[in-house]
């Protein structure tokens, strides 16, 4: 199979086309060595040398991510931090980086603790606001500028062509945590991003079973050979059986994410007005903020994610949470199952998420039954 000849849906189903050459197995091979034979004559001419960062079990599902965020190579982590991290690392200390005030929790604190002690300058502006983003621009001395769309757990909007265009005048890279997107439905390295980042445990792997992240770039230049050096210095790979999973669930990404966009759209029109709830948060709403920009950047849905906010503030919302039956209470997202929290009490101090806000991520579940969970659990 030529994957240039087919849909994306088409290549990622069959991983490419690629097959065993010794058995003619259509699953790939687990590969589980750590290390590999050096020649008679002290070379490495098979191009492996140690699984940390040669691992042959990386191969597929790294070409399948390239091919589907068309992009130049892509590499597998350990997490989506440790993914993340990895592009702030590739930095250097006294280097200034401008990301989002509404951003993942867990990253928004290291950037903030870690990375500032470390030395980076970092500085969070609102990134549904363009003249903001422009005005913290410090050319010459801003590196990077990272975004979140949609970015958890309001869901804000960034409007990736232009983020990438005022990035590249002060010659700084865009980097853009598409996770919630996914290459469904955001290809950002075409909108002019220069690396995008998954947390490949949400939708990419979606069977929460793994915990992976991945970067792909769009081009193989001397930033993306220093962040493949943090990742094989700092050890932050995955193992060879996360990986074959992880190939195992891109595969059947083209059918999850629709089906979580279709639900979690229907889920959210019904909830608008609704006499126990405040507000729906949810870009597939034409009277969202951010609608206009995910409208012509996103293709086939808004995504699996949305919030809501309760009317009766936090004690409610998560009593509310408590009383659901189908819907799962649990922190993340992105997998075959809905799930709910209440995700200001994860997040705590400092967290930008509304305290009557409940999470909700979408799953592949019959949204009628979904819709009729929420509602016997907001009746009470």
């Amino acid at each position: 199979m030529d994957p240039k000849h087919v849909k994306p849906a088409s290549a990622a189903a069959q991983a490419l086309g690629w097959v065993d050459e010794k058995t003619r197995a259509i699953a790939p091979v687990i590969h589980t060595a750590t290390t590999y034979l050096r020649d008679e004559d002290n070379q490495y001419r098979s191009g492996r040398i140690y699984a940390r960062a040669d691992n042959p079990a990386f191969d597929q599902a790294e070409a399948l991510l390239a091919h589907l965020e068309l992009g130049a190579q892509a590499a597998l982590f350990s997490s989506g931090m440790a993914a993340a991290t990895a592009v702030f690392q590739a930095l250097a200390p006294g280097d200034h980086v401008v990301a989002p005030k509404v951003m993942y929790w867990a990253l928004r604190n290291w950037l903030l603790g870690f990375a500032s002690q470390w030395g980076l300058k970092v500085e969070l502006v609102d990134m549904a606001d363009l003249a903001a983003i422009r005005h913290a621009m410090q050319p010459g001395r801003t590196k990077l500028v990272w975004i979140e769309t949609p970015a958890n757990p309001t869901w804000v909007i960034t409007d990736i062509a232009a983020a990438a265009e005022i990035a590249h005048q002060a010659g700084a890279r865009l980097a853009v945590d598409s996770t919630t997107a996914s290459p469904v439905l955001t290809q950002p390295l075409a909108l002019g991003a220069d690396l995008v980042m998954h947390s490949a445990t949400k939708y990419l792997n979606g069977h929460s079973d793994v915990v992976a992240g991945a970067l792909v770039t769009a081009r193989d230049d001397e930033v993306w050979q220093r962040i493949k050096k943090v990742r094989a210095q700092l050890g932050g790979v995955p193992g060879s059986l996360d990986a074959w999973l992880l190939l195992r669930g891109m595969r059947t990404l083209f059918v999850r994410v629709p089906a979580a966009c279709r639900g979690a759209q229907r889920i959210a029109e019904h909830f608008t007005g609704h006499p126990r709830i405040e507000a729906v948060l949810y870009p597939g709403l034409p009277t969202a903020a951010g609608h206009a920009v995910a409208a012509r950047q996103m293709r086939g849905g808004f995504g699996g994610m949305l919030s809501l906010r309760i009317k009766g503030g936090e004690t409610a919302a998560i009593a509310t949470a408590a009383r659901v039956q189908l819907w799962q209470r649990a922190t993340s997202l992105g997998s075959v199952e809905s799930l709910i929290e209440h995700r200001a009490s994860i997040e705590g101090t400092g967290s930008p998420a509304p305290a009557d806000m409940l999470r909700l991520s979408t799953g592949i579940e019959d949204a009628g039954d979904l819709i009729a969970d929420l509602e016997q659990a907001l009746a009470v």
